[in-house]
């Protein structure tokens, strides 16, 4: 039984437009009442011989409920044989669903969701004509009555539908993103240029009420404003066929380089066996929580006991927190003592998933797990660990859980389940809790959420679609299905998302195989498991998007570059042992395209795998940080510029801690504010505040925020995943570089 809790928002669905989503009956039924009003959306999800499987979504529209009983009759002979989120009786055709107690409140507007199996007589199976909530028959239209009157000051909202334009993508209605950083004796004011403006956008920057520029600017959205006093306060106004419009925010401040964001550590504990641990913060996420077009923190906290998978042991529990970029927390979830700490267990997406423009986030979840708003999900006494602190038995649980308030939206099994544990490659429970996670496009303009497991042998991926409130799987992958056995221990530490095929939808590459939008497998170098990725156009000479790979088996190349569109090799390096660590882009403007390098292959390699000189410092993360669009090399707690004779230092980050041991990875890198030159945050070494870096350099090039090219934004989103890397866009950013093409995207 899973806990679906009400939805914060009214989520009337509308049957023409739902019924696209997936395959399947919608039957929508209206109709009034008094005090209680209510509408019941009653979907048949699957038909097979002899039965059915049906969602059933009630939206309450009338005064708050606290207990509640749907009933309704079938026609056909129907009969429900098993049932979830809800307690369902059947006497002849009359049907009684009742609470489960956890989803028992339904507020003016929310939502519960239950669903059921049931068998027919595969002839017909009509769906029920009325439903009715607590005796009211079910209209769809009534005033709650202790509620008040609208006014014009709160009108009561009317729910909209958007019909994406053909090809584009759905993509977050971002604010300017003004900031201000100290550079010199003066100041670095930059801001975003939306995706949606690619032409006849200038800007006018103000310092108070003062214009600072003398004619609008129409360059790169940035300002040295040499000689003004640290903390000044500023404005930008777009100016759009020579008319100055709205003031933006006004911008945030860096006057020493970095922004503080506080945060609260969780209060440490004791493990079954006696050991103390304390909390630090670990791997970040972004998002527009609550709508305002400024990106909130999502922050994942790990405890000082984390485990790898190949470590026997207990953990501390894992949080979830949302932070705004002032530090007010707005919400903490717990995830419970049956989800094992570790970066391989606790992936986690934020990304407005259904399209309201609020962002969702997405874990995996088990008996124990705690929302934001306090609701336990599963059976709150429940203990699964072993004594060897792995968890190996009991539910397995994927939530969407609110943005705005961390409550449980919709909660479904986590597919694929684990099955018996031996048969993904050892028997203590290593391999089995090997898991992934991303965000991909896979339909070409709304986002869908996919969660994986296993890679060293059995590799099985889900996407799930996020719509009304519900999570509903859209295809699951598995190499033990028939035709895909070459995906079987191909997987990485990491994944990317990419469109490969240049179709507008987006493949998973999954280390050394790549799987198409519909689930199919697209390609299998059969070059097996690695630590590293990148994927982009590392060499634009070339059509398309590049795959560059390090791989752990020192029988295989040890590091090769492929046509991501086939997987047809395109270089490769000679075996050397398990190479670990490997990076790819252009970080030196004296060769055109990607320069690949790693941990076991001596030198720079170009574009066709020819040695081009120096290994720079450090094979881990990258940036762009200074005013050129070649990349700099982010490692630890600094950031170095390539030079064939050695790098230069630009920046060593002051009170700062990297994440995740020898893989020293930031909290969160990329492009969350400013112009399109990346953020760089990092915990401080206290973990009492992230701290966010952005650039101090003026730059002359003028590019959309690097957030609206669709592959660099779910590069961001699944960036925290397992072996953190550094998202790339879909167009080659570099020395020489061409105009990139205008993102394909609209605006909620």
């Amino acid at each position: 039984m899973h806990p679906f809790l009400p939805r914060r928002r009214t989520a009337l669905l509308a049957a023409a437009s739902a019924a696209t989503l997936l395959a399947g009956a919608l039957t929508t039924v209206t109709a009034a009442a008094a005090a209680t009003g209510c509408r019941v959306d009653y979907r048949i999800t699957n038909q097979w011989g002899g039965g059915f499987g049906a969602d059933v979504t009630v939206t309450n529209l009338g005064d708050p409920v606290n207990g509640w009983t749907l009933t309704w009759s079938y026609a056909a002979g129907q009969q429900v044989t098993q049932f979830w989120n809800a307690t369902v009786s059947q006497s002849g055709a009359q049907v009684t669903a009742r609470d489960a107690g956890y989803n028992a409140a339904i507020g003016t507007g929310g939502t519960t969701t239950f669903g059921f199996n049931a068998s027919w007589n595969d002839t017909s199976n009509p769906a029920p004509t009325s439903f009715a909530l607590n005796g009211a028959t079910c209209t769809g239209a009534t005033t709650p009555t202790s509620a008040p009157p609208p006014t014009s000051a709160s009108p009561t909202p009317t729910p909209t539908t958007t019909t994406p334009p053909a090809g584009a993508k759905q993509m977050e209605k971002l604010d300017r993103g003004l900031v201000s950083v100290r550079s010199g004796s003066g100041n670095l004011v930059s801001w975003r240029l939306l995706g949606t403006e690619t032409s006849g956008v200038a800007f006018n920057l103000y310092r108070g009420g003062t214009r600072v520029n003398g004619t609008p600017i129409t360059g790169a959205t940035t300002y040295l404003d040499s000689g003004a006093a640290a903390g000044s306060a500023y404005t930008v106004r777009a100016v759009v066929n020579g008319a100055e419009q709205a003031a933006s925010a006004p911008a945030l401040q860096f006057p020493n380089g970095y922004l503080d964001v506080p945060i609260q550590a969780p209060p440490g504990g004791t493990t079954p066996t006696g050991e103390a641990y304390t909390y630090s913060a670990n791997d970040a996420g972004v998002g527009d929580l609550d709508g305002d077009g400024r990106y909130e923190f999502v922050l994942k906290w790990d405890p000082s006991n984390s485990r790898d998978n190949s470590q026997s042991g207990y953990t501390g529990n894992v949080y979830l927190d949302a932070y705004t970029l002032t530090g007010a927390r707005l919400w903490r979830v717990d995830l419970g003592r049956n989800i094992r700490a570790g970066a391989h267990y606790t992936q986690f997406q934020v990304y407005d998933y259904d399209g309201d423009g609020d962002a969702e986030v997405a874990a995996k979840t088990a008996d124990g797990t705690r929302s934001g708003t306090g609701q336990v999900i599963g059976t709150s006494s429940a203990d699964h660990r072993n004594s060897s602190g792995y968890v190996l038995a009991g539910p397995e649980y994927l939530t969407m859980f609110d943005g705005r308030t961390g409550a449980a939206l919709s909660t479904v099994d986590y597919d694929p389940p684990r099955g018996t544990v031996s048969s993904w490659g050892d028997s203590y429970g290593n391999r089995v809790d090997r898991f992934l996670a991303a965000t991909a496009y896979l339909d070409g303009q709304r986002p869908s959420l996919v969660m994986a497991r296993g890679y060293y042998t059995r590799a099985v991926i889900a996407a799930w679609d996020f719509r009304d409130g519900t999570l509903r799987r859209r295809w699951t992958f598995d190499s033990n299905a028939s035709g895909n056995g070459a995906a079987a221990g191909q997987g990485n530490h990491n994944l990317s998302v990419a469109d490969v095929d240049g179709d507008g939808r987006q493949e998973i590459v999954y280390g050394a195989a790549a799987i198409d939008d519909n689930g199919r497998l697209l390609w299998s170098t059969g070059n097996g498991h690695g630590d590293a990725m990148h994927v982009g156009d590392l060499d634009p000479a070339r059509a398309g998007l590049e795959v560059f790979k390090v791989d752990e088996d020192g029988g295989r190349p040890s590091s090769w570059m492929a046509d991501a569109r086939t997987g047809q090799l395109l270089w490769q390096t000679a075996p050397n042992g398990d190479n670990g660590r490997g990076v790819s882009d252009d970080v030196w403007a004296g060769s055109p395209g990607a320069e690949s390098w790693s941990s076991a292959v001596d030198g720079l390699l170009d574009t066709r795998g020819r040695n081009v000189g120096r290994k720079p410092s450090s094979a881990n993360f990258l940036a762009w940080w200074d005013g050129d669009p070649v990349r700099e090399l982010l490692d630890g707690t600094r950031i170095d510029k390539y030079g064939t004779g050695g790098d230069t230092r630009l920046l060593t980050g002051s009170g700062v801690a990297s994440n995740n041991g020898t893989k020293s990875t930031p909290a969160l890198s990329g492009d969350i504010l400013g112009d399109w030159r990346e953020e760089v945050v990092w915990r401080t070494a206290d973990s009492t505040a992230l701290r966010v870096y952005s650039t101090p350099t003026p730059t002359g090039l003028r590019l959309p925020t690097l957030m609206h090219d669709p592959q660099y934004r779910v590069a961001v989103a699944w960036q925290n995943t397992a072996y953190n890397q550094p998202p790339h866009p879909g167009f080659h950013l570099g020395d020489g570089m061409s105009t990139p093409p205008a993102p394909n995207i609209y605006l909620r």
